[in-house]
């Protein structure tokens, strides 16, 4: 009690702020243990679940699993540690990748968005669709051999077509077209004398020179 009447005011006030410090160490460390305490209680319960639940699949496994295989991947693992790191540097090196890939594709994508929604208001969908109908219907019509006879005749095909394909030709049947899509069926037979008067235009007659040379040649 002496020694403690000697303190003074300032000695005094830092023993109780160190007093209090120790306090609240004390009480910090008892709140710690406490908080340690209560999770050790709840991890407890499912540690001992986790285990049951090893132990049950492992027992599924049966005895296909040994501890020495579980050792053995653990050291081929930290053997190749090594490789597993320039795996993982592959990998992100592909994911940059994929990344700048999809920055590049994507205004690509985007055009043949709108390239593939032109084509669809200008119909072209709807035409291809018709056509493959078409097909199916011809493939249906036409048996092996009748696509057989057709490859012989092949080459007659193709010159048929570039005949038709002559623009002069293209010329005479169209204006074929149009004159029978003008002519009324409802209208009289002409007479003799109109057709004998139609005979002085020289239009005509070269008409009727290439029907009888067409005639000629389908005979």
């Amino acid at each position: 009690m002496t020694q403690a009447s000697t303190l003074t005011p300032e000695q005094y006030a830092q023993l109780m702020a160190k007093l209090e410090r120790i306090e609240r160490f004390v009480e910090d460390q008892e709140r710690r243990q406490q908080e340690r305490d209560e999770l050790k209680r709840d991890l407890i319960p499912i540690g001992n679940q986790m285990f049951r639940l090893a132990i049950d699949e492992l027992a599924e496994i049966g005895m296909d699993f040994q501890l020495e295989d579980l050792l053995f991947l653990v050291k081929r693992l930290l053997r190749d540690t090594h490789l597993l790191l320039k795996a993982l540097d592959h990998l992100e090196a592909l994911m940059g990748l994929g990344d700048e890939l999809n920055r590049l594709m994507k205004p690509m994508f985007n055009q043949m968005v709108e390239e593939l929604d032109r084509l669809e208001r200008a119909g072209l969908f709807a035409l291809a669709q018709q056509g493959w109908k078409t097909t199916e219907r011809l493939a249906a019509a036409l048996s092996p051999e009748d696509l057989e006879r057709l490859g012989d005749q092949a080459d007659a095909l193709a010159a048929l077509l570039r005949a038709a394909t002559q623009p002069a030709l293209l010329q005479r049947l169209q204006r074929a077209a149009q004159t029978l899509a003008q002519e009324d069926p409802t209208d009289a037979a002409p007479s003799m004398w109109q057709l004998l008067r139609a005979l002085q235009d020289p239009e005509v007659r070269r008409g009727l020179q290439r029907l009888i040379h067409l005639a000629k040649a389908l005979a």
